[in-house]
């Protein structure tokens, strides 16, 4: 059985490099691949793997299937490699029927490369971490069909509570994810010698896999990247560039990416961890990256996500939380009232933390935009923005700037407390009226005063408009009516609109 299944094996080494090339991991080659080859076994032996993949392996000449116990150190490593080309085999799993004995067998020994990985193996040698990095590059790097779901942005949203999709493969793939993620983090690797071959094309082959259908698989590339960045400290901006660019492409180009809320993941940990006073480049980051992934349909499968980010980032410096409140007004749903609750959230999250010198910028397109929500027909944006007012430290800061808050926020207020369709929302309204005149008597009545005077302006140019369009009507009704096709000039009227 395990002859057909290494007979399957290539056995040149131009079609091994052919097959490497077509899935496009032919940077995976180290500088030194070629000058580690010795003399090749002897001419009886058929080749089961390409000398410039798998060199270690031509020279040991050891049977793959020998378990490692049966072999001494000196050779576990030669053992290792030989194991790695055995499972560069790659079969259809979706069809259970097919290879049966040889998925077996190939299952069997990735599972016998976890358990040597795990076991503190002796320092892995440069050609032992490129054959490592070819195993994983043959079964994992791959391109996902086309799925009706992510192709089409106009009905992401509609999609978003769909069932995910589950490889067949992933019992195969689970353990190949295990034996990348137990190789990155041993301590048996060097990252001064493996830089050269977890490099930049191997971190955008992993990138690209975070598209992926199957959220297990999401988090399996979750815990690997972020073990790189953790040990790669080379490889750490480029990280970060790479993942600014998968966002970028979400927000200007597809408005969808399965793996936006595991990637957000990662940088929540990498922001707690970055020096103060932050660079320059992390605060581009966020202006430029972060705050307009606000802006998708498909913010609800990554917000919480999102909002821990940016939350982090004010945090390590309250100054960029005016910078974000821009932000949020600028990008601010119109017409999706389940993205206004959730901005609603962030923003209370914001305001718990902000201080008063960035708070006093931007309170009035603030509490001028909170009023709009409060005046919402929609029952939940108008609760969500009045339970604002639930919290301490949010009516704190409204407390200390009264004077400038009140009367931006009182019209809304008012209004609603008086004709809101939803009693709940009333009833808030008259809660949030009552804080007002216990806060402030005397300024209360004067925004009372004002709002007064301003609804009777309102309700005096209505009188005139109808007036005006009652003497329209009547001149109308006098006139003869026009034969042909003549032209009728009609004068425009002056009238007030109020929002």
């Amino acid at each position: 059985m395990w002859k057909h299944f290494l007979s399957r094996l290539p056995k040149k080494s131009l079609k091994s490099e052919s097959v490497d090339s077509g899935r496009g991991n032919s940077g995976l080659h180290g500088p030194n691949a070629s000058s580690n080859l010795g003399p090749g076994r002897p001419n009886s032996a058929p080749r089961r793997t390409s000398s410039v993949v798998f060199p270690a392996s031509v020279i040991a000449g050891i049977e793959p299937l020998i378990s490692f116990k049966d072999v001494p150190s000196s050779e576990k490593m030669n053992l290792f490699i030989s194991k790695l080309s055995l499972c560069c085999v790659d079969f259809d799993f979706r069809d259970p029927t097919k290879n049966v004995a040889e998925k077996e067998l190939k299952r069997a020994t990735l599972f016998e490369l976890l358990d040597f990985v795990s076991s503190n193996p002796p320092k892995f040698s440069e050609p032992a971490i490129l054959a490592m990095c070819k195993t994983c590059a043959v079964n994992l790097f791959r391109v996902f069909p086309p799925n009706y779901r992510s192709s089409n942005s106009r009905h992401a949203s509609e999609n978003d509570d769909d069932e995910p999709t589950f490889d067949p493969a992933w019992p195969h793939l689970q353990i190949v994810y295990d034996l990348l993620l137990k190789f990155v983090t041993s301590s048996s690797l060097e990252a001064k010698v493996a830089k050269k071959y977890i490099n930049h094309q191997f971190i955008l082959k992993l990138l690209d896999l975070f598209d992926s259908e199957d959220p297990r698989e999401r988090d399996c590339l979750k815990a690997i990247l972020h073990r790189i960045y953790g040990k790669f400290m080379v490889h750490r901006p480029f990280i970060r560039k790479s993942i600014s660019n998968v966002f970028y492409r979400v927000v200007f180009e597809s408005e969808k990416h399965n793996g936006i809320a595991e990637l957000l993941e990662i940088f929540g940990s990498v922001v707690t961890g970055f020096a103060l006073p932050l660079k320059e480049e992390h605060k581009i980051f966020l202006s430029r990256a972060l705050i307009p992934l606000h802006k998708p349909k498909s913010l609800g499968i990554y917000f919480q996500q999102l909002s821990y980010c940016v939350t982090q980032f004010i945090e390590k410096d309250p100054k960029l939380a005016s910078t974000v409140i821009r932000g949020l007004l600028k990008y601010w749903p119109v017409t999706n009232t389940q993205k206004e609750v959730m901005f609603l959230s962030e923003l209370e999250e914001i305001l718990e933390v902000i201080n008063m010198a960035e708070f006093q910028q931007v309170m009035v397109p603030l509490f001028w935009r909170i009023g709009c929500c409060i005046n919402s027909f929609h029952f939940q944006v108008a609760e969500r923005a009045l339970f604002l007012w639930n919290n301490d430290q949010i009516v704190n800061l409204i407390a200390h700037n009264r004077h400038v808050i009140l009367p931006v926020i009182f019209p809304a207020v008012e209004t609603n407390a008086e004709n809101h369709w939803n009693h709940a929302v009333q009833n808030l309204s008259l809660n949030v009226r009552r804080m007002f005149s216990e806060m402030d008597d005397v300024l209360f009545m004067a925004c009372h005063s004002h709002y007064k005077e301003e609804q009777e302006k309102i309700n005096l140019d209505a009188v005139k408009r109808k007036e005006a369009w009652e003497q329209l009507e009547t001149a109308a009704s006098l006139r003869p009516p026009v034969a042909g096709n003549i032209a009728v000039l009609v004068t425009p009227l002056a009238t007030s609109i109020t929002c």
